[in-house]
């Protein structure tokens, strides 16, 4: 990357130590623009016309996703004088990193101001402190700047400003190949969306409680040049993209309460994390969640705070015990019309056990092909796992099919199984394994010794 120097005055972070009795949700760009205190400000020189990506070293000292009334603390960021895009610090009182996207300039000197948005700050977060801005040019002979001229710009779902719930945390994007040029995938990891799949049912069959979602692909040539948008739509529809863009980023609106987008929208608020390039062949996408370990963290307060969690909680309830009793699962299989559940064996004070995902519900079973990562609670104090096994099941007869579809399930590889700390991030992965198992549909479990 080429550095950026900063020029004329010196970078300046000021310490936000306010307290707010309440806050208002805005909906317009003039309500967006409304002056704030200011937190930060930076100088910065482009050699060449760039994309910038900008890493906001942040914290604040009284706030934290899990606790309610303290969730964020709301920044907003403006390049020469114009709104770029809001920032919610919510992990605490530790210096984090923040990268943003802050779109195209041109050559020149630029000026980013970080100031403190009260209205959208949770009413008794306060000590917000930017300790610095590394400011990175990408210039267009890099590798990455394609990518990145392309990162979509999410605009909040209404519901969801100033509210503090369905935050969008990070951003990755995939490259495949097309019989014309490359297609670029950006996806998003949200915190715990507001409506979809129960909180139990996604631990089983997903293995976390965030909601991870493809937003925008776009097709180019050889050359970069745009062929073709898609975005991913209310009811999982994938419909061409022809909205508005801001230079080459897509402008989209989060439309449901399962974060589906749409090309068009009310909100003024936007956010702009910077997307990272990962390569998820044999590889789960929850893997963007392990090399941001601070994400698990995230998840379990949102669901604590929004009262998911329960000690002795039923498997169908909708809720979950303590994640640090969960035993994290990656696998992969090639399945063909069929569900599957694996199983862990651990020892309590009791003796050795088995704990089956699925929880004796069919519709905890995995049933999409490929690599996926499920959870399972063991019960409290249990030691560490000593085996795992896995089961094929048939799935019920579609409506109007009259002849059942071949089913078969191959396991071809256990990539992690691990547990969170105390801290709520992930210990190191106990095992993994690489082969090829055949499961007999509605057969034994197939066993697997550490």
């Amino acid at each position: 990357m080429t550095g950026v120097a900063a020029t004329g005055p010196p970078a300046v972070p000021l310490l936000a130590a306010v307290a707010f009795a309440h806050f208002w949700a805005p909906q317009t760009v003039a309500d967006v623009d409304r002056p704030n205190l200011r937190v930060f400000e930076q100088s910065f020189d482009v050699a060449a016309p760039s994309e910038i990506v900008a890493v906001v070293h942040a914290r604040c000292s009284s706030c934290w996703w899990g606790v309610a009334g303290r969730e964020a603390t709301a920044l907003r960021l403006a390049v020469d004088g114009r709104y770029s895009q809001h920032l919610l610090l919510a992990r605490g009182d530790t210096e984090a990193d923040y990268p943003v996207t802050l779109g195209a300039v041109e050559p020149g000197q630029h000026r980013l101001v970080v100031d403190l948005d009260s209205t959208l700050s949770a009413p008794h977060s306060f000590g917000a402190l930017v300790t610095s801005v590394d400011v990175r040019t990408i210039v267009r002979t890099e590798n990455e700047f394609l990518a990145q001229s392309m990162a979509p710009i999410l605009h909040a779902r209404p519901n969801t400003v100033g509210r503090f719930t369905d935050l969008p945390i990070l951003m990755w994007y995939e490259v495949q190949p097309t019989p014309r040029g490359r297609q670029f995938r950006y996806s998003v990891v949200f915190t715990n969306e507001d409506d979809g799949t129960a909180t139990d049912r996604l631990m089983a069959t997903w293995g976390r409680t965030t909601d991870i979602e493809f937003v925008y692909g776009v097709d180019v040539d050889d050359a970069g040049a745009v062929l073709r948008e898609e975005i991913q739509g209310p009811g999982h529809q994938v419909p061409a993209f022809n909205g508005r863009h801001e230079g080459r980023h897509p402008l989209l609106w989060v439309a449901t309460d399962n974060n589906m987008v749409s090309e068009a929208g009310t909100t003024a608020v936007r956010y702009a994390p910077a997307p990272e390039h990962f390569d998820l062949t044999k590889t789960s996408r929850e893997a963007v969640m392990d090399a941001h370990p601070w994400s698990y963290a995230l998840m379990e307060g949102e669901i604590r705070r929004e009262g998911k969690i329960a000690d002795e909680a039923p498997a169908g309830s909708g809720r979950i015990p303590d994640l640090r009793r969960f035993a994290f699962v990656e696998a992969c299989t090639e399945l063909e019309n069929a569900a599957l559940a694996f199983s862990v064996l651990a020892r309590d004070a009791n003796g050795a056990r088995w704990y089956d995902s699925d929880r004796g519900l069919p519709e905890f079973r995995i049933v999409r092909t490929g690599c996926f990562r499920g959870a399972v609670p063991l019960s409290p104090g249990a030691g560490p796992a000593e085996a795992i096994r896995f089961r094929a099941f048939s799935r019920p007869p579609q409506p109007g099919v009259t002849e059942r579809p071949r089913a078969a399930v191959r396991l071809t590889a256990v990539n992690k199984l691990f547990m969170l700390g105390d801290d709520y991030l992930p210990r190191p992965s106990a095992f993994n394994w690489i082969g090829a198992l055949d499961l007999s549909i509605d057969g034994d479990w197939r066993e697997l010794r550490f």
